[in-house]
């Protein structure tokens, strides 16, 4: 019985090297209305932008903004 064993690889992940993670997810989770644009600047800042957006589009995520691209932005992408 080990509880505080994890399944998680050794070493930073990308999700860890985000500049987003430096900051608070109401940038990136914003109200239904409400801008993205400041979202949109700190994405545009990070190293790993790529490995985010990839990464939104393969485990279809539906909510918040992901590589600097907003919902309906990723999901007129994937239309295409």
């Amino acid at each position: 019985m080990y509880a505080n064993t994890t399944l998680t690889p050794a070493g930073p992940t990308w999700q860890d090297q985000a500049l987003c993670a430096q900051t608070g997810a109401e940038f990136f989770f914003p109200e239904p209305g409400s801008s993205v644009r400041e979202a949109k600047t700190i994405c545009g800042l990070c190293p790993i932008r790529q490995s985010c957006l990839e990464y939104a589009l393969t485990h279809d995520e539906r909510f918040g903004v992901w590589g600097g691209l907003s919902e309906k932005e990723r999901h007129r992408l994937r239309r295409t």
